[in-house]
């Protein structure tokens, strides 16, 4: 499972401009079944995403895609880890440690 965290590095307005297309990216990679869940940080500095389903080269494919990435208005801090405990809403996501 990995946490992306968003970080804002251009001005708000400049996000605010791209946001509709980046909804719409969050969007397809919902539909696909990677992202579980998402939203804003507070204070507004970025947002997080919560995903699972693909191996890190993905991730970092689909992180790169994301009209935020492309536009140069976030950077990315993706952070890999196993789940092994999670509610039972998303048990299908949890993780055994390697041997």
């Amino acid at each position: 499972m990995f946490v992306l965290e968003l970080t804002y590095t251009a001005p708000v307005e400049r996000v605010d401009a791209l946001l509709d297309a980046h909804v719409a990216w969050l969007d397809a990679q919902y539909a696909a079944g990677v992202f579980l869940a998402s939203g804003r940080k507070n204070p507004r500095d970025g947002g997080v995403i919560l995903a699972a389903g693909v191996d890190r080269a993905e991730i970092e494919k689909i992180a790169a895609a994301d009209p935020f990435s492309v536009e140069g208005v976030c950077g990315y801090r993706i952070t890999e880890f196993y789940a092994t405990k999670t509610v039972d809403e998303i048990s299908a996501y949890r993780d055994q440690l390697p041997a």
